[in-house]
């Protein structure tokens, strides 16, 4: 195990910090907004890698998995989404059962072990469409999970379906559910919500719906939406919610920190986030998210090579194959929309980490 005398910090960096990590003493708010604050962007990565290797050791994740979105046509209208459509806008679409099952026999001969299915709240789908989306999934990729809808999805099916969250939860695990994405959080910050998704929501609602969730059995990824509008000091809100009720519950598998991309949205004015920003962001949660084994690195929006930097920064995982990713690219991403295994595997040794295909519960394979 290394120890503080290991750990080459410059010494202009904040020593309190550098000994609660060392020690295993949880930050505090002022901890995270004085690392935001600092530039020392290299002495901020090397406690993230030394909290990472504590957790992970030398592995680094990926999993072969296949995105599925159902739907574009959404009633929230969300200010910072580019993926949204109206119904009757061009571009929209809406899978029908038949759609979902030719998507899944396209990739039938790849060794597929997670389905990650979202989609917008469409208001002309009704609950059993959601039954029969996920009894079809499961029928046809038996050995997989199915990582399936947001708690702003759960929230909206107990509106159209009248039932409670419980029993929509329930009856979803029936239909073959395994786990749940971490989307919809954004910032949990009410200010923000009101500003640019008042329609989604509230943050409060967020963390009820994933409260149940996590009471019935199923796991979740939690996330958060930064390089937009918000603070550090809501960031850092953001991540103590998260560890709070991870603290409650243990039902968070992992943290994804989503990089905010402006362009097709009402938000295009906005600069990209840089890759100061991305690497700070994903090094903070680590530290901060004393309680999560795992942070990923999500090479969709901030590409494959500053994703692979990240495994020096605090992150363990690189998410996944993807397959077909929509919802970023929507909004401009230039990256691929889906990676090879081996290519995959080669950024995670050219690092000099191993590599580890897992499954949803980080299960190595």
């Amino acid at each position: 195990m290394l120890n503080k005398d290991d750990l080459n910090i410059s010494a202009k960096f904040c020593e309190g910090v550098k000994d609660k990590v060392i020690n295993g003493i949880r930050l505090t708010a002022e901890d995270g907004i004085a690392l935001y604050k600092s530039s020392d962007l290299i002495s901020i990565g090397i406690l993230a890698d030394y909290a990472r290797k504590k957790k992970c050791g030398n592995k680094a994740y990926y999993i072969y998995n296949q995105h599925i979105n159902y739907t574009n046509i959404c009633i929230n209208q969300c200010l910072f989404c580019a993926y949204s459509r109206k119904k009757n806008q061009s571009e929209a679409f809406t899978y029908s059962i038949e759609d979902i099952k030719k998507k899944i026999y396209e990739r039938i001969d790849e060794p597929i072990m997670e389905l990650h299915i979202v989609g917008g709240l469409n208001l002309e789908l009704n609950f059993d469409y959601y039954l029969d989306l996920l009894k079809t999934v499961k029928q046809i990729r038996y050995n997989a999970t199915i990582k399936a809808f947001t708690a702003v999805e759960i929230d909206h099916l107990a509106q159209v379906s009248g039932l409670s969250i419980q029993k929509v939860i329930k009856k979803l695990k029936q239909a073959g559910l395994g786990m749940m994405p971490g989307g919809g959080a954004e910032i949990l910050s009410i200010s923000i919500r009101k500003k640019l998704f008042p329609r989604k929501i509230s943050g409060k609602r967020w963390l009820q719906i994933i409260k149940a969730v996590h009471k019935e059995g199923i796991k979740t990824n939690a996330t958060m939406l930064y390089g937009h509008v918000e603070t550090i000091e809501e960031r850092i809100n953001h991540l103590i919610q998260l560890r709070n009720m991870q603290d409650e519950t243990n039902g968070f598998l992992a943290f994804i920190p989503l990089a905010f991309h402006s362009k097709n949205t009402k938000l295009s004015h906005l600069p990209a986030t840089t890759a100061i920003d991305d690497l700070k962001t994903i090094a903070i949660a680590r530290l901060m998210l004393d309680n999560f084994n795992h942070i990923k690195a999500y090479w969709v929006m901030i590409g494959e090579k500053l994703a692979q930097t990240a495994l020096f920064f605090g992150a363990d995982d690189l998410d996944g194959t993807i397959i077909e990713e929509k919802i970023t690219h929507f909004a401009g991403a230039k990256t691929a929309k889906g990676l090879t295994e081996e290519y995959m595997r080669n950024l995670i040794t050219k690092a000099g980490l191993t590599p580890v295909c897992r499954d949803s519960f980080y299960n190595a394979l």
